[in-house]
This record gives structure tokens, C-alpha cells and sequence, in this order.
């Protein structure tokens, strides 16, 4: 890399701290939040309808972010309801538990009511629960960008655990509207989301 490559990604990593802390604060203070989140649990819950998917992994919210976990514990009970009726999988969720070695996240089981404990970073995570491996993964953004790409919180978490994983899961960013960034350009080692949702509905792929 030389001199000029170093200025234009540290350019970049500035512009991305600047947007980081504008929108968890304007995130954080939103109105109407709780009723963005009811219109993105609705959003979501009609976008799994037609997923095949058994194993679904999401994440414990934080900072103002969109909780996916009531969505999800829906979708979880409509399975048992399709287990009753015809013996299928019964549907699991998983919350992400960091590998302290190489920084990447492996996905824990999660219900309602399971014993939970702080990671390093004091967000909760499954105790003890099995390890499940998803093929559908809902991914938290701070905000995001056209083609899919996601601005996250810049520990990389995400990326190295998709990077690893194989098959990779398909991927689909939660967000709400403020967090749009048209200018938002990805870096060599961001990759793509498969899909992103917030609480107007689906916004990528566009339709």
C-alpha cells in the first residue's frame, strides 16, 4: 500500500467514525422509534413467510438498535405449529458469542427464558446452549449504503465470520430509514449483504 492509498483509507475510516457516532445518537433519539420497530417487525415477519429456512441467526439489540427477537420468536412458533402438522424440523434461533482467539462469532441457541450472561463487550449471550449453525443471517446496522453494503460498528465481527464461514449464510441487514447513506463506499474486504429491510420494507435488492 503506498502513501496515497493510506491517506484515501484513512480518509474513509474518519468519514465512517464521524457517521458511526451521528447515527447511533440521532438512533438513539428517534421520536418514534418504538413504532419504526412495530413497522419492521411487521416487514420482517412477511419476509420469512416463503424462507425455507430451520436456523436463523440474529443478535441481542443494543444501542437504539431494532430488537429482531419477537419477530423471530413468531416465526419460531408458527414452526412448532407446522411441526404438529407435519413433522417437520423444528425451527431454532442463535445469538452470536465471539471467539475471543480470532474474532469471529459463532451462533449460540436462543428462546425465550434461556439463561443468559455478558460477553467482554457486556452484551448478553446464550449460557451453555448448543452450538446451531444458521443458513439465514439478520445482521444489525448502524447504517447502510446502495448495493447492499452495511456501515457496522468497525470491529470487523461480521465480515471475518462470513468470510469463514462456507457455506455462507444468506445475509440480511435491519435498519431503519435515517440510517441511509448514499455516499456510503465499500472497502475491499466489505462484502454485500443478500438483502436489506427497514421499517419502509425491503430496500435491496431493489425491486
Amino acid at each position: 500500500m503506498d502513501n496515497i492509498d493510506r491517506v484515501v483509507q484513512a480518509g474513509r475510516a474518519a468519514q465512517k467514525a464521524v457517521w458511526r457516532k451521528r447515527l447511533v445518537a440521532e438512533r438513539l433519539q428517534l421520536e418514534d422509534r418504538l413504532a419504526r420497530n412495530e413497522a419492521l417487525q411487521r416487514v420482517m415477519r412477511v419476509w420469512l413467510v416463503d424462507r425455507p429456512d430451520v436456523v436463523i441467526g440474529a443478535y441481542w439489540p443494543i444501542k437504539g438498535e431494532f430488537d429482531p427477537l419477537p419477530a423471530l420468536f413468531r416465526w419460531q412458533e408458527a414452526g412448532m405449529e407446522a411441526d404438529a402438522a407435519a413433522a417437520s424440523q423444528r425451527r431454532r434461533i442463535g445469538l452470536p458469542v465471539i471467539n475471543k482467539i480470532d474474532k469471529t462469532l459463532s451462533f449460540h441457541r436462543w428462546y425465550p427464558g434461556c439463561e443468559m450472561e455478558e460477553d467482554a463487550f457486556g452484551i448478553p449471550k446464550p449460557k451453555d446452549t448448543e452450538l446451531v449453525h444458521p443458513t439465514l443471517l439478520f445482521v444489525p446496522c448502524v447504517g447502510y449504503g446502495p448495493g447492499g453494503y452495511r456501515l457496522g460498528y468497525g470491529g470487523g465481527f461480521y465480515d471475518r465470520t462470513l468470510a469463514a464461514l462456507s457455506p455462507r449464510p444468506f445475509t440480511v441487514g435491519l435498519g431503519y430509514t435515517h440510517g441511509f447513506l448514499p455516499e456510503l463506499e465499500p472497502e475491499p474486504h466489505d462484502l454485500a449483504l443478500d438483502a436489506l429491510l427497514n421499517d419502509n420494507g425491503v430496500v435491496w435488492p431493489l425491486p
